[in-house]
Formats: structure tokens, sequence, C-alpha cells
């Protein structure tokens, strides 16, 4: 079996955007029989929450969506996750130019905003939740499902084609 396609979504304080992302690409690798050939986790650009589950609003719209993050703790970008993982996904453009700014460049390649998984949308960033209500939060996985179908896609074409097996 080849090695799996590392995938790590990025915001600030990973308990609200990233871990949703994540629970949202991993339900949908699931549904599509790729877990075990793509490995998602998430992180923050700062360490506010390290340690941290994530928001209890976060994980309640997840669980109304039927998706389950396990025991995802908050944990901050680390320099050896530029070299790890094939995709560093940032949910908005202040996130992205933090590690477009501590990623080595030549692995730049590497980082993307999620919502550019999404061209059909109008939205470029995915706001943060922290400071609203749970609306906020079924707005976030709105927009997450619609760009991870964007992302697997891409995943698929780029690492899981015939071609590359």
């Amino acid at each position: 079996m080849p090695s799996p396609v590392n995938v790590l979504f990025v915001c600030l304080g990973n308990i609200c955007r990233s871990p949703m992302a994540k629970g949202v690409l991993d339900h949908r690798l699931r549904e599509a029989g790729l877990d075990g050939m793509v490995m998602v986790d998430s992180a923050g650009t700062h360490a506010y929450q390290v340690g941290s589950p994530p928001d209890p609003r976060a994980l309640a719209a997840l669980r109304r969506r039927s998706i389950e993050v396990g025991g995802t703790r908050a944990r901050r970008i680390e320099a050896a996750d530029f070299q790890k993982f094939d995709y560093v996904i940032a949910m908005d453009r202040d996130n992205y130019g933090m590690l477009r700014y501590t990623c080595p460049k030549d692995r730049r390649q590497i980082l993307h905003l999620l919502m550019d998984f999404a061209p059909q949308s109008r939205r470029t960033e995915v706001p943060d939740p922290y400071t609203g209500d749970e609306e906020g939060f079924e707005k976030v996985l709105d927009l997450v499902e619609i760009a991870s179908e964007g992302l697997l896609a891409d995943i698929r074409r780029r690492f899981l084609s015939p071609a590359k097996s």
C-alpha cells in the first residue's frame, strides 16, 4: 500500500474551524472507503488553546451532522509539519499569511486556503465562529463540507488516481 496522503487543517487556536474540517474530511474519507489512505490532522497558528478539546459548540454542530472528532486536542503547528504534510490548509488569509511566513520556501506549494477547493462558492475564507453563536458554527460546517468535496477530488486526482499507484 502506498504511503498515506497527509492533510493538515490550520486555524488560529485549533478549537473551532480546523478540528471541524478534520472531522468532516475524516467522515468523507470513511464514506468513500479511503480511510487509511489519507491521514488528517489539525493545528493552530497560536498556542492559546494547546491541549484543549474542540469548542463545545463545534462538537454540537458536528454531532448534529453525525460527525465525530474523537479525542482531538488543540496543538500548535510545528516546523516539522511542513515536511510531513502534503497539504497544509488555512481557514483564512491571516492564518495563511502566518503559514507562508514560517513555511520553508521550497515547501510553499503545500499551502492552500480551504475555500480554494470550492470555486463554486463566493466565499474565499472560512470565518472564525468563536465569538458568535451556534449559527456561526453551522455556517462554518456548510463551507467546510463544500470545500471538502473539492479537496477530496484534488487528493484523488493528484495522489490516488490509478496512474499514481
